[in-house]
This record gives C-alpha cells, structure tokens and sequence, in this order.
C-alpha cells in the first residue's frame, strides 16, 4: 500500500483542494472517532481497515445529510420543473472520495486521517465499486448527475439497485472467467432505505374492456422499496437523489400455496419476484429478449412513473398534499429523459395512467439513442409482450395505429414507408421496436455526438427525421471535470490552477488559458513531470497487483474499454504482433520502448469477445518472455477494469486508443478522459474524436483510417479481407502466425476462429485499416522521441478539451430539451438560516 504522505508533500498539495482550517480538521477527527467507537462491536476492541474506512464513510456523509434535506426543501418551497432521468444503469464507481471533492472537505479529512496514524488512500481502496452499468452509457448517467447537482438543477437519477452488478473478470490460464459482484457483502454507507415509499408494480394478468373503461386484472404484485444515495454538486451545497429500486416480494406473494398447505413452498416462491433487481444484464450494445429484461425495465418505469406523480400532485408551493389534480401542467413541471430505449415503456405506461393523454406524454419524454449497430436495438417479441404487460400492448397498438395514420396521410400510397415506420415489425415473430416507440413518444430526440446524431438522421431514423425534423438533436457526450481531473489527477489539476486559477473546475472551456503556455518551459517540464510520476505510480500498482514488471520510460499505450468486434482491439494486437516480429527481425536496431496495455471486460455469452481476450493474453505471454525483446515491448492485459482502474489508468497513459470503424461508436467518452488527462489519440474520424479534432486541430491527434463515406463506398465495392492479405506482407505475417498456433503452442488451433472471422466475415474491416494504422503508429514513435514536442502536443489538447464537459451538455440538454436554466446560486449551508 501506498506510503503516507510527508509533511512536505502534503503542504504541497493545497491549491486545489483549499487549504484545511484547524477547526475542519479537529471536527472530521471527532467525528470520526465517534462512529469508529459505535461501528465496534462491544466483544471487539480491535478496529480493522474496513471498521476505519466506514467511519470515515459516516464522517463524511454527516457533512451530506443536512445539505441533502436542505436541497430537497429548497425544492419543495420553490417549486421548480424537475428533471427525471431513466436509466438502467448507473455506473458510479466508489463514492467516499468524490463526496469529499464536492464538498471541500479533502485536505480537511486528509490531516486528520494522517494525524491519527492512518492513511486516506489505504482507506479509499477498500470501498467496493457500485458497478451498477456495463460501460459507456452507465457511466455517462453518473457523470450526468453530478453535473446536474453542480448546476443546480431540480433533478433525480431514477434505476435499479442491482444485488449483483457487472461482473468481477478474473484471468485464469489466459482466459476470461466471471465472479459475481457481491458489492453489498459488507453494507453500503451511502445509500438510505425509504421504505415508507415502497411502491406495486403489477405483472401478467388480463385486460377486461368495461362500460366504467378498461381494467387490468388478476395481476402479479411485487413492490418496489427505494433506496435513496446522495449526489452532491461541487461546493454549492446543492444534494440530488439517486433512487434506485429493489424487488421485494408482498406478504401474501403466492400464498394461495399456503391454501394448500404449501406454505414452505409459497415462501421460497418470493425469490422469483425479488429476482428483478438481483442482477444487471452484462451486455454492452447488444440486445437479449429475456422476459427477466424485460420485468426489469417495466420494473423501474412503473415505480418510477408513480413517484414522479406523487411528487408533482404534492409540490405546489412546497405542499405535501396532493394539490394538483389537472395534469395539464404536467410538461411544465416535469422532464424525463429516457437514456436509450431501456426505459421506452415510460411512453405506454403514462398513456395508461393518464388515460390516453399522447400530447402530455409526448412533451415530457425525450429520448437519447445511444447506438447504431442493429443487434444493440431492442425488438421485444409481441407475445411476450401480450404474457407479461396485456394493456401496454393494447395501448402501443394504439399508439401505432394513429402514427401510421398519419404517416398514411401526408404519404399516400407509400405502403413500404408504412412497414419501415411501424413500431410493430411483422415477420415469423411479430416484434415491437422500441427505439421506433421512443421516437414516436418523444418531443426531443438526440444522438451523442454531431457524426452519431447525423447518422441517426440521415440512415437509422430517415424516415421519422424527414416527418418530423424539428424533434431531431445532437447533444456530445461529457465527463465530470471533478471526478475525470481534480480526483484521478490531483498533480496536473494543481500545476493547471497555478497558471489560470480554480474556475476550471465548473467552466471546463476556461483551459482555453493554457494555450498561452505551450511554449513555457517551466510549464512544459511540470507538465511532463506530473505525467512520469503518474507512470511510477501506475508501474508500481501493476506490479504489487499484477506481479508485473514494466518499464515506467516506455510509452504507455492505453485501450481500455468494453471487448466488441466494433472497438478493434484485434487491429491493436495486430500491431504488437508486427512491432515484434519488427525487433525479432532487427533486435539491435534502437525501438521506442511501449508498454501496451488493454483492458476490458466481454460479455459472458460473447464468444468473439473471450477469444480477443484469449488472443491478447495469449501475445502478451509470447513478448513478454522473449529475451531477445526485452524491455522493448511489453503488452499487458489488465484484469477486470472498472471506474476505480480507470481512475489510476488514465492519468498515467501517454498514448490513447480509440480505433473504432467509422460510423460505428456513438460518441465515446473514455477518448475525453484521456484528453483532459494528458494522453496523445490515435484514432479513427469516429464519434466525438472527430470534434476532439476539430478543438485541438487534426494536426495534434494521429487521425488515420477510412471515414465514414470511404467505409459506406467499401461496402458497396465489397470487402475483401483477403486482398488485404495478399498485400500486405507484415499483415500476413501476423495472421499466419495466429492461424498456425505460434501464440497457442499448447492449442495450435485455438485462434481458428478469430482468423476465420478477420478473414470471411469482418463486419468492422479490420485489414482495410490495417496499414494507416501501422504507419500512423510510426508517427507516435517519432513524436515520441521528442519529448518537447510530445509535451506541447499534450498541453495543446488539455487546453482544447473543455468543450467535452459535462457540464456543457447538461447546459445544453437543460435548455434545448428540457427548458430549465442552470443555476449558478449556491444553497445555503445547513448552519446558516434558509432565507
């Protein structure tokens, strides 16, 4: 573990996070001995790390708790519209440290950790990750939540609380197995039970057409308890709810059984309702029709959608008696945002508890498509749909009806535009498009960067953009500056706030100011010396954590993000393979030395994806033994990555992979992270690399690769890997040599597959890419023998990178979709009046 500070370091470490008052630091340590003494239990007066890190937990959440209710106050009294984002995933990682950030208590919680014989990060490595998400769009809720406390924002993160969240990956024998996640083994300090507002969700059952109107009938009941954790802003004493949800099962669940004498068994029955909420579905763009799934996403709208009623019938002028009974205003008040199709049953399940109202329905909900490729769309069987949720289907039926309709109307005649817009999809197995639903349901529909949200107009929704162009967005993705800078790289958020002062810290696109020193000495070698100590820091957990030893001089060359044939990390292994068979070729000759480092976990039923894993371990195993390489070239697989792996990986990364077919990642946010961090890119003209490019100038990323009209021309032509092949000598190589078993001497015939597949069916034209990448790759070589250049090269897109904040889309999102403004008013802290 990490040694404790000294004085002198720790006296260094004061422009960012403030300087710790005595009172702040006497309080923290009184605080904190109070919860150690009740967090022992009275038989045991040894305390151990765990006891410390949650009463550091409950210290720190005792700042939260006051600030919480006075937020939650605030907004009753006030009556603001309140923004409501759906989302099955939340991808939070751990909590302590980001908490102490946003509430300046750091430096506070730092000196008395210290003065009592322990040490803040030893404490912080304890929490369990709250991986509630696979990858990108979980993670990009949980940067959406912090911005939206930070701006101020009326606003609730509404998913489930997964018993069992993604997966924990172990490599065994090169391979990837999978634990599961038991995240809550030991309590989670930061969340409340809200039992008091436990809400039924109804399944299954039939519909009964009435002269008193439709009634759903003999349903299944589950309740759903909330579980309420805190999300502050950033020194604005602002704290926003996350909710999520826990199946729990009524107390009369099935004992009918008990009628019949089965009572043992009508008890044991409750796992199968509470079974909703145990585990997250670990796949990442890709869609899995299990019924479970789909219990799952009614699961959390139905919950979701009563409380959201609850609160608007009850918040005007801050009463807590249902009031509002016209749902008129309901737009007015109300904003909910549906993070991809996941929680597309919002629009029927509103339809059916406010009778039919489209135009009320339509104007609260907004939905983000977060994908293009077609196996990622969810298609719901119909008769699933007619099993588990009888009226929802009644009501989408409905719904279709009167948009064909009108589709009919203003395009007589054109039958085969009719098929392409339904949201039923006929064929051997009738289908419900829910991102066709969610399109139809919306006011405001958006894509994640400006080439997604183009294709997501001219190709995946054409149809629906040429009805109704007005409702088409773009939003680009961002990342929290908090937890993305200040937390993973205190260094370089210190050197920065030394040249241009804190105000970076809420208004990313002041890092425009560093512009002014790219050609500054001084800063240039602060620059470069906070990234080596970040590599000595990194290598050093590598080898305490991994038992490996890597070079901390080489380049860091970082792709760490999910495993799917769209990403390429094949194309990454392509060129590890050719470097070595370059050094094999000419070991005398001088290399720059680079550390390859992929990360990434694949979907347990992916069976492309494990064999990529296998692939890259199975490299790694060959380079890193071979004598004649040395420290030349390393490739590492690093195990089971996830947002507090992120956090130490990124800061210390020179170089960033985000290699992607063009045309295929919605917008990426990892490419950000590393940006603001102080890595180099080298990628594809895909997502929002493309207006990284454009804010840093194409000159300052290694921009290679088809773009998407060459891709779209390929496919017209046709692919043909094996032209590709045949021409390319040092390609050939390669897969002559994964083909024969040279990386699986044990297994020659292991890597069949992924051979057979680069060759015959590569949807993601791995070969069409291969040689600029290659030869882009010798230009990160020779700038990165100038470390100089390198560096200017590195300041440069750290002073561009402030257009990829969060912050700025949640503006953007607040003012074009759900007509709120931000706020720059801090509440007033808890020890001083209200008013």
């Amino acid at each position: 573990m990490a040694a404790p500070l000294s004085d002198g370091d720790r006296r260094k470490q004061i422009s960012v996070r403030g300087i710790a008052g005595l009172g702040d630091v006497a309080e923290v340590r009184k605080s904190f001995n109070r919860h150690l003494h009740f967090t022992l239990v009275k038989d045991r007066n040894v305390a151990t790390p765990r006891d410390y890190y949650f009463a550091l937990a409950h210290t720190v959440r005792d700042h939260l708790v006051g600030r919480w209710i006075r937020t939650q106050q605030h907004y009753y009294e006030r009556d603001p519209k309140r923004i409501y984002y759906l989302s099955l995933e939340f991808y939070m990682g751990r909590t302590l440290q980001n908490t102490m950030v946003n509430l300046g208590l750091q430096n506070a919680c730092d000196e008395a950790i210290y003065q009592l014989g322990l040490d803040l990060e030893e404490l912080e490595e304890i929490e369990e990750d709250a991986g509630l998400g696979n990858g990108g769009l979980g993670r990009l809720a949980a940067c959406f939540l912090d911005s939206m406390a930070t701006l101020g924002l009326a606003a609730y993160g509404y998913g489930i609380r997964y018993e069992f969240g993604i997966f924990n990956q172990k490599i065994v024998d090169g391979w990837q197995v999978e634990e599961a996640d038991d995240w809550l083994r030991y309590g989670n300090p930061w969340e409340k039970a809200r039992p008091e507002y436990m809400l039924p969700v109804h399944f299954y059952g039939r519909v009964e057409h009435t002269a008193e109107g439709v009634k759903w009938i003999d349903t299944q009941v589950v309740l759903a308890m909330p579980y309420d954790t805190p999300v502050p802003g950033y020194k604005n004493n602002t704290v926003n709810t996350m909710r999520l949800w826990s199946a729990k099962a009524p107390n009369d669940f099935n004992l009918q059984e008990f009628n019949m004498g089965d009572y043992i068994e009508a008890v044991l029955d409750r796992n199968l309702a509470e079974n909703i909420s145990r585990v997250l579905y670990p796949n990442d763009n890709f869609f899995e029709g299990k019924e479970l799934r789909l219990k799952q996403e009614y699961f959390v709208v139905a919950a979701t959608l009563q409380d959201i009623i609850r609160r608007f019938k009850s918040s005007k002028f801050g009463c807590r008696d249902p009031v509002r009974t016209c749902f008129e205003t309901f737009p007015d008040k109300v904003a909910i945002q549906l993070n991809d199709t996941h929680p597309a049953l919002s629009i029927p399940e509103l339809m059916r508890i406010l009778v039919d109202a489209w135009e009320i329905t339509k104007r609260t909900c907004a939905y983000t498509n977060h994908t293009v490729l077609p196996e990622a769309l969810e298609r719901w069987p119909v008769s699933m749909f007619e099993k588990l949720l009888p009226r929802h289907l009644e009501i989408i039926y409905a719904l279709n009806q009167m948009h064909l309709d009108r589709v009919a109307a203003l395009y007589p005649g054109d039958i085969d535009r009719l098929r392409r817009m339904s949201v039923i999809e006929e064929g051997d197995c009738k289908r419900i498009n829910m991102a066709h639903l969610c399109v139809i349901g919306s006011h405001a529909v958006n894509g994640v960067a400006r080439i997604h949200s183009d294709i997501v107009k001219n190709s995946v929704f054409k149809d629906f953009y040429e009805l109704e162009p007005e409702k088409f967005q773009n939003k680009t993705n961002g990342i929290t500056p908090r937890r993305w800078l200040l937390l993973c790289n205190p260094g370089l958020a210190d050197i920065i706030a030394e040249k241009i002062g804190e105000g970076f810290i809420t208004d990313l696109s002041q890092l425009k100011k560093l512009l002014e020193f790219i050609d500054n000495e001084t800063f240039i070698r602060d620059v470069a010396k906070v990234k080596q100590e970040n590599k000595l820091k990194f290598a050093a957990y590598l080898e305490e954590q991994y038992k490996v030893k890597i070079n901390p001089m080489s380049m860091f060359d970082v792709q760490v993000k999910r495993i799917h044939e769209y990403k390429r990390q094949l194309l990454n292994c392509l060129h590890a393979i050719t470097l070595y068979n370059r050094i094999r070729c000419n070991p005398s000759k001088s290399f720059v030395p680079r550390t390859i480092m992929i990360g990434g976990k694949a979907a347990p039923g992916y069976h492309m994806a494990k064999m990529i894993i296998k692939l890259i371990t199975s490299i790694g195993e060959v380079i890193n033994n071979d004598p004649f390489v040395g420290d030349k070239l390393k490739v590492i697989f690093l195990e089971n990555y996830r947002v507090s792996l992120a956090e130490k990986v990124i800061p210390a990364a020179d170089l960033s992979q985000q290699i992607s077919t063009a045309g295929t990642e919605a917008s990426g946010t990892g490419n950000m992270k590393f940006m603001v961090n102080g890595a180099l890119t080298i990628g594809t003209m895909d997502g929002a690399n493309v207006e990284m490019a454009e804010e840093a100038g194409e000159e300052n990323l290694f921009i290679f690769g088809m773009r998407v009209e060459d891709v779209e021309a390929l496919d017209r032509k046709g692919y043909n890997a094996r032209e590709y092949y045949e021409s390319l000598p040092e390609l050939r190589q390669a897969i002559d040599q994964i083909a024969s078993g040279f990386f699986s001497p044990r297994d020659p015939g292991c890597f069949k597959d992924v051979v057979n597949m680069l060759m015959y069916h590569d949807r993601f034209k791995v070969f069409a890419d291969y040689e600029a990448y290659i030869k882009c790759q010798g230009q990160v070589d020779q700038l990165f023998m100038d470390p100089r250049e390198w560096t200017r090269k590195v300041i440069r897109n750290i002073a561009c990178s402030g257009k990829f904040s969060s912050d700025r889309t949640i503006t953007e999102y607040a003012r074009e979709i759900w007509g709120v403004e931000p706020s720059a008013t801090a509440i007033p802290p808890p020890n001083l009046p209200r008013n």
